[in-house]
C-alpha cells in the first residue's frame, strides 16, 4: 500500500470517529451505514399542571321574609353570625331595634300580597327561610299565611331559588278549629312548597316558640314560661298521642334553636328535605353548626 493511500485511509477512520463522538455527547448516534435508521431524540414531557376550572356556584345569599318579627330577627342574626349575606323582606322594612347585627343586613320593604314589584328582593339569592304569619279574621288569617307565602314560592322557584324553609306551625288539635284559617293557611302554603321545591324545601313545625321578644322599647322575657315548660313536656311525648288533649302536650321550643336549623336547612345542601317536628327541631339544634 502506498503512503498516500494509508495517510487517506487514516483520515477516513479519524473523522469517523469524531462522528461517533459528537453524536454521542448529543444523545443521538449517527450510523455511518446506510441502510441504518437514525434513532429519534428523547424528549422529556413535562409534568402536567391540574388547574381546577372557575368555580360557577353563586354566593350563598339568604333571604329572610318577615325578617324584622320575633322569630325572623333571630333567624336574621343567626345568619349574619354565621358570616352570610342576609336580606330581608318586610311591610315595615328595617326594625327598630339598635342590636349591631342590624347593620349587617338588607332591608327591603314590601308585601307579598300586593304587585310582584317585591320579586326584585330574590335577584341573586339562593335561599329564602319565611316567617311570614299573623292571626285575624279567618280571612285575613288564610291570606296572610296561606296566600302570601304561596307567592312567595312560587316566585322564588321562578327565579331559581335552591332551597326554601317555611316555618309553619305544629298541630294543636282543638285549636284548629278555632284558628281554622290560620292552619288552613299554612297547609296550603305546605302543599305548595313540597310540590315546588321537592329536593330543597323544608318545613318546620315548632310549637310554642319561647324567647325575649321586643315589643317597641320593652323587652317581654318569654322564656319565664316557656323555658320550664319545655323541660317537662319535652319528656312527655307518650302524652301527645291522648285523643284531642293529646296535641297540647307539644313541648315549647327556644327561638334560637328554631333560629339555628331554620339557617342550616336554608344553607346545608344535604340537610333532608321535607317536615321537621318539634322534636326534630331540638335534635337538629344541638348538632351544632353545618
Amino acid at each position: 500500500m502506498t503512503p498516500l493511500a494509508s495517510r487517506l485511509i487514516q483520515s477516513r477512520t479519524s473523522v469517523s470517529k469524531l462522528y461517533t463522538i459528537a453524536a454521542s455527547r448529543n444523545g443521538r448516534y449517527l450510523s455511518t451505514d446506510s441502510n441504518k435508521v437514525d434513532e429519534p431524540f428523547k424528549v422529556e414531557e413535562a409534568d402536567t399542571v391540574n388547574v381546577p376550572p372557575p368555580s360557577t356556584e353563586k354566593p350563598m345569599q339568604l333571604l329572610v321574609l318577615g325578617g324584622n318579627g320575633f322569630v325572623g330577627s333571630h333567624i336574621c342574626k343567626e345568619a349574619v353570625d354565621r358570616g352570610l349575606t342576609v336580606a330581608s323582606l318586610s311591610r315595615s322594612g328595617r326594625p327598630s331595634i339598635h342590636d349591631s347585627w342590624v347593620n349587617n343586613v338588607i332591608w327591603h320593604q314590601g308585601s307579598l300580597l300586593s304587585s310582584y314589584s317585591w320579586t326584585e328582593a330574590l335577584n341573586g339569592v339562593t335561599s329564602v327561610i319565611s316567617c311570614v304569619g299573623g292571626f285575624g279574621s279567618q280571612s285575613y288569617m288564610y291570606k296572610i299565611n296561606g296566600t302570601a307565602n304561596i307567592n312567595a314560592i312560587r316566585a322564588a322557584s321562578e327565579k331559581g331559588v335552591k332551597r326554601f324553609v317555611y316555618i309553619s306551625s305544629a298541630d294543636f288539635g282543638l285549636a284548629n278549629y278555632l284558628l281554622q284559617g290560620y292552619y288552613e293557611g299554612k297547609k296550603a302554603a305546605e302543599t305548595e312548597l313540597l310540590t315546588k321545591f321537592a329536593y330543597g324545601g323544608v318545613i318546620l313545625r315548632p310549637g310554642f316558640i319561647y324567647g325575649t321578644r321586643n315589643v317597641g322599647s320593652v323587652k317581654l322575657p318569654l322564656g319565664v314560661i316557656g323555658s320550664p315548660l319545655e323541660m317537662v313536656l319535652q319528656h312527655a311525648k307518650p302524652l301527645k298521642q291522648l285523643p284531642l288533649v293529646g296535641p297540647l302536650f307539644t313541648p315549647p321550643v327556644n327561638v334560637t334553636a328554631v333560629a339555628k336549623v331554620a339557617v342550616r336547612a336554608a344553607t346545608d345542601p344535604v340537610f333532608p328535605p321535607g317536615i321537621v317536628d318539634i322534636y326534630g327541631i331540638q335534635r337538629y339544634s344541638q348538632q351544632g353548626a353545618a
